[in-house]
């Protein structure tokens, strides 16, 4: 495994590649390997870029910003039966914002979090509000996001 630094040359870079993406953001794994059990990696973010709300049901995730901005937005899922035209009870997952916390690199200028420890379980997204980089933390292997973790 060879040395990583993380500095500003490897933000610069992971930003242009952010920009130059369709989904404007870019990430850089920090693994040895796949085999490696846990999830670290950097994201590049750029304002605009559309992360969809989401849960990670058997690990905290833990988010930390290393420069620029990011908002990381929480919510609780409920659900609403109502009735169809023709008289079914149809249930309809439903979102209730639950809080709104502003991260950005500790300074002495800046008195907020730099990071974040997001509970197994609970619903969230993440803005960028400036061109950002953050690290993330996840136990165990990479999973893909399935369907009933995901909120389009």
């Amino acid at each position: 495994m060879e040395l990583i630094q993380i500095n500003d040359c490897l933000f610069e870079e992971l930003l242009k590649q952010a920009v130059a993406s369709e989904r404007l953001r870019s990430n850089f794994d920090l693994r040895g390997s796949v085999a490696d059990g846990s999830q670290r990696m950097l994201n590049a973010l750029m304002p605009g870029t559309s992360v969809p709300i989401h849960r990670h049901q058997n690990t905290p995730e833990t988010v930390v910003c290393l420069m620029g901005e990011v908002e990381e937005v929480l919510y609780n899922v409920f659900y609403e039966y109502m009735l169809d035209e023709a008289g079914n009870t149809m249930r309809h997952r439903r979102l209730r914002e639950i809080g709104r916390h502003r991260l950005s690199p500790l300074s002495t200028t800046n008195s907020g979090s730099c990071g974040i420890q997001i509970p197994a379980g609970l619903w969230h997204t993440l803005q960028a509000l400036k061109p950002s980089v953050i690290i993330e933390f996840k136990d165990g292997p990479y999973e893909p996001q399935s369907p009933e973790n995901l909120i389009l």
